[in-house]
This record gives C-alpha cells, structure tokens and sequence, in this order.
C-alpha cells in the first residue's frame, strides 16, 4: 500500500528554476498529508510547450537537475517523478524520472512521440519495461501518448507491475476529453493496474492543455480526478490488496496463455 500524491501543474515554459521551486513546494505539501511519493507532468520541469530551448535545458540522469530532485526529494522525505528533458546517447530524449533521495534514479525515455513538435525536439527510445519497487508497490512508467497504445500497459502488466504512473502533456479537446474521460480506466480495467495519469492545466504560448488528470483503480473505478482547468494536488492511497475479487472476475492475464 502507498500513498500517491499527483500535482495538475502550470509549468512555466523555459524556467527550470521556478518549475523546480514548485515541485519543492508540492513535495512538502504531499508529505504533510501522508504521501509517499509524487508525480508531476511530463516534460513539468521545463514546460512542454518551450519549444527549442528544451534542447538547451536538457540535462543527463546524473546531472544538476536531477541532482537537485533528490535533494528535494531527501528534504521532504518523499519520492518523485519528474519529467525533463534528457541529454544521453549524443541525443535528447523526452523523459520521466524517479528519485527517492539518494538511490539511484530511475528513468524512463518515451518512445511513442507525438505530432511534429515532439519528433522535431526528441528521438524516440526503444519501447521498454522500465519498473521499480516503491514501499512495496511494483510501479512502471510510461509517458502520455504512450499510455494511448494498448500494448504498452500490457507489458508492464505482464511484467507484474501494480501501478502504471504516466505524467502526461495532453492536450484540450475532443480526443483529449475522450482520452481522459474513457482511455484511462479502460487502460487500468483491461490490465488489472492502477493508472495515474498526470497532466499540465492552463496554456502556453504554443498549447492549451485538458487538466483532467485521473487515478485509475483495477475495476475501473476513478479513485481521483481533477478540474479540466487549475492546479490541483491529488492525493489517494493504492492498495492493491482491496481489488482482489476484480482481479478474480476479470482474468485477462491468464487467460491470455490459454490456447483458442
């Protein structure tokens, strides 16, 4: 069981420093009300819509900024996921970050981008099974649009994942309100997980983003879900163990390895 804290954020395009500030500022509050660990959108830390100067701010999994979420996360006695942009492998990857103080991080690179603007800015990584362990919580990342491909959370629940923790850029809109109105607890209802989805609010200079964040349970119940405008600090406990007759009716996994 854990407790989860998820910040709807406004990111402020380019500002790594007052981003960082804001997340400093929602880990305290999280752990104040008992949270264990806290997400915060994609690409939060130097606003999705920054356009080229994201290249810029890019930075490497052993670098100053994620250096500076551990601290944070240290101080306030609260894991983090982030997302930032990456610096590694002569490339920028679109990432999510996991840090509980000193241990090493965890990261994740997207692999399905999305639209022009993210294929001109980031090269797409491998799809992967990325997981760590979280006060015995089995957790995966993956980031926005990858969450839209089924065969994704697939994976990682069948690589025994409780939680699939996905920061996210989504847009507003028709398919984004779809998306975050009906995707999201199918994507935890078929695979028997837990699904945070996590995302921006208000605009940019170049998006105008849908808010509506959820935290999906196994039977496809919503645990909590935000306004589609201003910041919002949700916080929910995961217990796995309270979705056990859901996982029983619903045995898609298994009946997977079951021949025709």
């Amino acid at each position: 069981m854990i407790t989860l804290a998820a910040l709807q954020m406004k990111s402020v395009p380019g500002d790594v420093a007052a981003n960082l500030a804001r997340v400093e500022q929602a880990a305290k509050d999280a752990a104040g009300r008992g949270a264990s660990l806290l997400m915060t959108p994609e690409l939060g830390l130097t606003g999705y819509g920054a356009g080229d100067v994201i290249r810029d701010l890019a930075d490497s999994a052993d670098g100053a900024l994620v250096r500076r979420l551990q601290v944070i996360s240290a101080q306030s006695g609260i894991a983090i996921i982030a997302g930032f942009a990456e610096q590694a492998e002569g490339t920028v990857f679109n990432s999510a970050v996991y840090v509980d103080g000193d241990a090493a991080p965890v990261v994740y690179r997207k692999s399905n981008l999305y639209g022009d603007y993210e294929r001109d800015l980031f090269t797409p990584a491998a799809p992967g099974t990325v997981t760590f362990d979280h006060r015995g919580v089995r957790c995966g990342m993956l980031i926005c649009y990858d969450v839209e491909f089924p065969e994704n959370v697939r994976r990682l629940a069948l690589a025994g994942v409780d939680a699939v923790l996905v920061p996210t850029a989504l847009p507003a809109g028709y398919s984004g309100t779809f998306i975050a109105n009906h995707m999201i607890q199918t994507r935890a209802f078929e695979n028997q997980v837990f699904v945070a989805y996590i995302n921006h609010c208000g605009a940019d200079e170049r998006f105008t983003f849908a808010g509506s964040s959820r935290i999906a349970a196994p039977d496809g119940s919503l645990l909590a879900n935000a306004a589609s405008h201003g910041e919002t600090l949700m916080v929910v406990t995961i217990k796995p163990a309270d979705f056990k007759v859901s996982k029983a009716e619903n045995t898609y996994l298994t009946d997977l390895s079951i021949p025709a």
